[in-house]
């Protein structure tokens, strides 16, 4: 790819800033119209769930509108920021707009109502889409400018931070929160110890612990750039865990139903294990369709979604910015001091710091403050619908964006370079993860996610 003359590094605004202005003014726009008693769902528009295909094309004939509208805020707003970081528009355009339609491509795919049943959820179709392309036919390099996506991917971290504010993670209770953290903690050092004693980088180990820990794509991404980690070091972690995120979608909810867990409970060690949002939506939907359908499974399908939102996408979900604080820290003062012998440089944390993670913790903050009167009911009835789910869809797109451009700048051939190691590190945070998840999930709060709800 190419970059066109730009100012200075120091007089322009670095990617993560891009994406803290695109995200954080779609939530600051969002909530606005949310207290003025408006929403910002018409821009916020995604492909029907379908049983006949006619219903994509009466969706898209009803609504042609609004995906014009919401293709050129993306259009415009990453072309800015691309621009700025030195791309040429000439080769940003085309490619964002074979991106925007591939997407739209993935969504309707992910739509169709047989879409669980074959596990064909939107980021992993995109994720595959991308793989099967980058290895056969290959990406174009003049339309490389486009696939960003690290870009992509942080700003729907930022957006994320708005569906997990704070009041909601108070809301989940003390059961939660302490079971995500422990999982968390326990996970990154099984993890970065094995990583370490096989002789892997410790920024490659953080960087595969924090994936299995927490979630691959955003938070490799995270806490690579935090720790200095080389760009291969994330695209190897992420396909790790996108691997087993895959495996545990069939192994879970099987797992659960051989052992007649309630869905709550089922739901729970399902957001306790799972690697990825979207995998583990598709395990924890698939067992909450066992509820009222298969003899000894109690509970509600609402059950087993909602204990998987709770210890997920809001109990663990949150600990990317806690990894990328902590690890910068480390890295800089400990790692690299100890490497070339010299005192550390504590500017250097600010530098490598992802600034992202700010927009992520300031979209939580103004949810938050709209939202902190709410009760759990309320919030749901209403935040959520208006507020929320606008702003969850538009994170959607930027994801499938970002797992598209990964899978696009993926190779096998080099990942298989990496060898092994990274994959057997990730395996045994895995083995630990799920039996601890079991453990607490089970038998130390079971009575507490079978009653969830109720």
């Amino acid at each position: 790819m190419s970059a066109s003359s730009a100012p200075p590094a120091t007089f322009r605004l670095k990617e993560d800033w891009w994406a803290i202005l695109i995200g954080l003014g779609l939530v600051i726009a969002a909530t606005l119209l949310f207290v003025n008693g408006g929403t910002l769902r018409w821009l916020a528009v995604l492909p029907p769930r379908w049983k006949e295909f006619a219903q994509v094309t009466a969706d898209l004939g009803a609504n042609w509108q609004r995906y014009l509208a919401q293709f050129l805020f993306w259009l415009v707003s990453f072309s800015i920021a691309l621009r700025a970081l030195g791309y040429r528009l000439v080769e940003v355009i085309p490619a964002f707009v074979a991106l925007y339609l591939a997407a739209y491509a993935i969504f309707v795919v992910g739509q169709w109502d047989r879409a669980v049943v074959y596990n064909l959820e939107p980021p992993l179709v995109a994720l595959f889409a991308g793989l099967v392309i980058a290895n056969t036919v290959g990406l174009p390099q003049r339309l490389a400018a486009g696939f960003r996506g690290e870009l992509y991917v942080k700003t729907g971290i930022i957006l994320l931070g708005a569906t997990v504010p704070f009041t909601l993670i108070a809301l989940a209770g003390p059961v939660a929160i302490l079971q995500a953290s422990i999982v968390s903690i326990v996970t990154f050092l099984v993890i970065y110890w094995v990583a370490v004693k096989l002789g892997l980088d410790r920024r490659f180990a953080a960087t595969l612990g924090v994936g299995g820990a927490v979630c691959g794509v955003s938070a490799a991404i995270a806490v690579a750039g935090a720790v200095g980690a080389k760009k291969e070091d994330a695209s190897v972690t992420i396909s790790s865990v996108v691997v087993w995120a895959i495996v545990m979608i069939f192994v879970l909810p099987l797992a659960g139903r051989a052992l007649g867990l309630p869905t709550g409970v089922a739901g729970a060690w399902i957001g306790t294990s799972e690697f990825a949002d979207a995998a583990g939506i598709a395990a924890a939907q698939a067992y909450g369709g066992y509820a009222g359908k298969v003899a000894g499974i109690a509970g509600t399908s609402e059950q087993a979604l909602q204990a998987f939102t709770l210890m997920k996408v809001v109990g663990r979900d949150v600990w990317i910015g806690i990894w990328a604080v902590v690890l910068a820290v480390i890295s800089v003062t400990r790692w690299e001091g100890e490497a070339n012998g010299s005192a550390p440089d504590l500017r250097e944390i600010w530098r490598r710091f992802p600034k992202f993670v700010l927009g992520f913790l300031a979209a939580s903050v103004i949810v938050s403050l709209v939202t902190a009167q709410d009760t759990l009911a309320d919030y749901n009835k209403v935040a959520v619908v208006k507020l929320i789910a606008p702003l969850k869809d538009l994170r959607s797109w930027a994801f499938i964006f970002c797992f598209f451009s990964i899978g696009l700048t993926t190779r096998f051939k080099d990942l298989a370079r990496a060898g092994r190691k990274p994959f057997t590190a990730l395996t045994a945070g895995v083995v630990v993860n799920v039996a601890l998840g079991f453990v607490l999930s089970v038998l130390v709060f079971g009575s507490y996610w079978a009653r969830l709800g109720q």
